[in-house]
């Protein structure tokens, strides 16, 4: 440890070093994550958690965390659940920590940043760890897409309205979309194509078993809509992928948003799906003393803010942002990319725009194919990119996601474990 000690106490003192080789420099109060696990994304209204809670969902995922990880509870101090579309988030978030396990000692709090809300909770843990508030924290993604959304009930008052992009702020997300595809021209058959490759990885990674070491099973019961039975399920595997989708097939889907244009389908959007993901926290030393397995460690995050009206740009300026304040070059530092398929619209254009090497992001699939629990994406993102630096062996993973309203959000790691 003293070793790691001097080894960053050189580094600050060399500022012409690259930003690569600081990120990976081991520091022992660095924030590290030595857990990494989420449930199978299942199909909103039809799939495997259609008749779930969220407190369930939260409740049994937490629960995992002790089983897998093995740690005392009474050592966890925070517990931070993001969810975007339930308003008792934050009754749900201590009820289910107490149900698990977890000491009333341990506190919970919600954070709410839409689409970005479980990489919000993982920096919120992160933070408090970093400036020394706590010790060690559970960060939690979560949503059931089955139970509702998020959609405005009304407008907003008529002073807030004045501003042209607070109207825009209540935009729905497919026109958004089609904003986004009209004014950066990206067509129907380019965001057909990207889709197309979502599925047929998604499909390629759950044949050969890629995302088995991050789903942990969960049993639950599912009600026959047509008789009312319920039966008990054990569910393993996502629900998302669709096997021998092409182009295709793709192009035969018709518009979703008709309203608003014609490139956005079902088919080249993201599903509306129930899961959660769970990231455990803590300094490296503390990792070290208790014996938990580091598989990565967490770097930063930061946002940045777009014009609503094209919310799903948001990556094109967040990933830029945070790459900067690391000294990074995406093309040449960064090895795999997890970026939020919103929409084949917005992942197209932010790939475009930055350069990205196609065979660097999103290998496993995306929210096109996998489904996207607005809630739980930001920490299910950080599960599936971590398993796959584990398996190609790679060392820098960057994760991003566009946000409702108009914003962008960013996240770097180091994987460990290679």
């Amino acid at each position: 440890m003293t070793t790691e000690r001097l080894s960053s106490i050189f580094n600050h003192l060399n500022p012409n070093k690259s930003g690569l080789s600081t990120i990976i420099q081991k520091n022992p109060d660095d924030v590290v994550i030595t857990l990494a696990i989420r449930t199978p994304l299942t199909k909103g209204f039809k799939g495997g958690m259609k008749d779930t809670s969220l407190d369930f969902i939260v409740y049994s995922l937490l629960k995992k965390v002790l089983e897998k990880s093995n740690i005392d509870p009474q050592l966890v101090e925070d517990v931070c659940l993001g969810n975007v579309s339930n308003a008792k988030a934050a009754y749900i978030a201590r009820a289910a920590s107490l149900a698990a396990g977890y000491p009333t000692t341990a506190a919970a709090s919600t954070v709410n940043r839409f689409c970005s809300s479980g990489l919000k909770a993982v920096q919120d843990i992160a933070n408090q760890i970093s400036t020394g508030s706590i010790e060690c924290g559970v960060a939690v993604g979560a949503e059931s897409m089955s139970e509702g959304g998020d959609r405005l009930e009304k407008p907003f008052h008529d002073a807030v309205l004045q501003n042209p992009d607070d109207k825009d702020c209540m935009q729905p997300m497919g026109q958004t979309s089609e904003n986004v595809g009209k004014d950066f021209d990206i067509p129907r058959e380019a965001q057909d194509r990207f889709a197309a490759e979502s599925y047929q990885r998604a499909e390629r990674a759950q044949k050969a078993g890629w995302f088995d070491d991050e789903i942990v099973p969960i049993t639950t019961t599912v009600k026959d809509p047509k008789t009312g039975e319920e039966k008990e399920v054990t569910l393993t595997k996502d629900e998302g992928p669709r096997y021998g989708t092409t182009y295709e097939s793709l192009s035969k889907i018709r518009p979703a948003f008709p309203d608003f244009g014609d490139r956005s389908t079902g088919g080249n959007s993201s599903q509306v799906t129930d899961g959660a993901a769970a990231i455990l926290l803590m300094k490296r030393s503390k990792a070290q003393e208790l014996n938990q397995p580091i598989l990565a460690k967490f770097c930063g995050a930061t946002v940045a803010g777009v014009a609503p009206r094209i919310m799903g740009i948001g990556p094109s300026l967040a990933i830029p942002k945070l790459l900067g304040k690391f000294n990074l070059n995406l093309q040449n530092d960064i090895d795999l990319i997890e970026v939020n398929e919103a929409f084949a619209s917005m992942a197209v254009y932010c790939t475009n725009v930055l350069g990205i090497d196609s065979s660097k992001m999103n290998v496993r699939g995306g929210a096109i194919a996998l489904g996207h629990p607005l809630g739980a994406t930001g920490a299910r993102q950080i599960c599936t990119g971590l398993s796959e630096c584990r398996r190609q062996k790679k060392k820098i993973l960057l994760t991003s996601m566009c946000i409702g309203t108009g914003q962008g959000m960013a996240g770097l790691f180091v994987n460990e474990q290679v």
